[in-house]
């Protein structure tokens, strides 16, 4: 009955527009002063929460991020994949997916994905007669590579929660990453083969490639360089953000000559806002979270899947579903928080590997990302593209699909997952 009733007050709260921290936060507070624990758990919580080296590296890769934004990058890596593959059926949508792909490599942000290739893709895509729907769809879900393709910010944060290793959550975005980036293609070039609406691309001359690729070239160099890193353990995910935000600053301030003091300091000012709300989320779940455990709740739950989903494709299907109704109300980091700590207890009893379960874990909730009311994406690419809501909702349902598909496939063939971090 105290599991119950927590969980209503959490939910009925932040349905009522609460903002996530003082939810999680005020209401572990709360818990703890009934049940008579004592006050100075939650400052401890709080140091606890936030005191730990891999979470420095959440407003570094922001930083890097938002420095790659506001100096254009986004503009001249589509410019360099348009000149590539836009004379292909479809070849604008691939330049934009891949685009998406290759920016999501080195801004571990969802948001910040949509919002640089969305500026640059939707004039030119609809200059060419795309169909407004479809190119709203394809940039919002485009943009969610930005949470899985490494590095990642809410990988980061699972990784934190659950003390697994970031950098093998990382390499294990890989493959569902390209995965889904293939999907997109494969759905983009269908389509264009079955509409006659938009126009051709004419092939690029090798001097236009050639031009392009080099102003882009330094970008993609970051994006391999942080991959590399990580892979070879070169640097740690910390120090892999750190070495991104120098390359990234001196890439757009020396080479590309595309960013001011003026962008700098925006790009300052923004990440510092994001950085301050995600880990105030944070620390508020640590509250939260040292309330339930004295409660007792990850237990009951722990002990309540283990006798009604006592298999690991029942367990898989229910947090599934769980999942993609949860994200029609909250935002993906949001849903992290409140619903890991609480499965996390039940995945080794079930033989579910805990690597495998983060990114099926940030799939789903990548679909929280472009599922309305609260879908972030979908919001950033309304604002881009002065499109009203309703638009970009309904161009974005294949993409949920294709989504959906490869949380399949990542069920059915597990080394999708897992043979780059284990085996390669």
């Amino acid at each position: 009955m105290t599991t119950i009733l927590i969980l209503v007050a959490l939910f009925s709260l932040l349905l009522a527009g609460v903002p996530v921290a003082f939810v999680l936060g005020g209401l572990g507070f709360i818990l703890l002063a009934i049940g008579g624990f004592s006050p100075l758990m939650v400052p401890q919580s709080l140091l606890g929460g936030l005191d730990n080296f891999i979470l420095l590296s959440v407003p570094l890769f922001l930083l890097m991020s938002n420095v790659l934004l506001k100096g254009g990058v986004g503009r001249d890596l589509f410019a360099a994949v348009q000149a590539w593959v836009g004379h292909w059926p479809g070849g604008l949508a691939v330049a934009t997916v891949l685009s998406c792909g290759l920016f999501a490599a080195i801004s571990g942000s969802s948001v910040a994905t949509a919002a640089t290739i969305a500026t640059v893709a939707i004039p030119e895509m609809e200059s060419r007669g795309y169909p407004r729907k479809f190119v709203l769809g394809l940039l919002a879900a485009g943009g969610t590579l930005g949470i899985l393709i490494p590095p990642s910010i809410p990988l980061i944060v699972f990784g934190f929660i659950t003390e697994e290793s970031v950098i093998k959550l990382f390499l294990a975005g890989i493959g569902p990453g390209l995965i889904l980036v293939g999907l997109f293609i494969l759905f983009s070039m269908a389509y264009a083969a079955y509409s006659s609406e938009y126009q051709k691309t004419e092939k690029a001359s090798w001097q236009t490639r050639a031009a392009a690729t080099k102003r882009a070239l330094p970008s993609m160099a970051l994006a391999a360089l942080i991959v590399w890193g990580i892979y070879w353990g070169v640097f740690t995910p910390t120090e892999a953000a750190a070495v991104g935000f120098a390359f990234s600053l001196f890439i757009t301030a020396f080479i590309l000559r595309s960013i001011d003091w003026a962008g700098f300091k925006a790009a300052v000012i923004d990440s510092m806002v994001t950085s301050v709300t995600i880990l105030l989320i944070v620390a508020g779940a640590k509250i939260f979270g040292k309330a339930i455990t004295l409660y007792r709740i990850p237990q009951d739950i722990s002990m309540f899947i283990a006798s009604n989903f006592n298999e690991a494709w029942l367990f898989i299907l229910a947090v599934s579903v769980l999942l993609v109704i949860m994200g029609f109300f909250l935002e993906a980091l949001s849903m992290m928080l409140i619903m890991v700590p609480v499965l996390a207890p039940s995945l080794l009893p079930l033989g579910i590997d805990p690597i495998w379960f983060g990114i099926f874990f940030v799939i789903l909730i990548e679909i929280a990302l472009i599922t309305p009311p609260v879908g972030l994406n979908l919001y950033v690419i309304q604002a881009v593209g002065k499109a009203q809501i309703g638009e970009v909702a309904a161009g974005v349902w294949p993409f949920l699909l294709l989504m959906l598909l490869t949380v399949l496939l990542c069920y059915l063939i597990p080394d999708l997952v897992l043979y780059i971090p284990f085996k390669l």
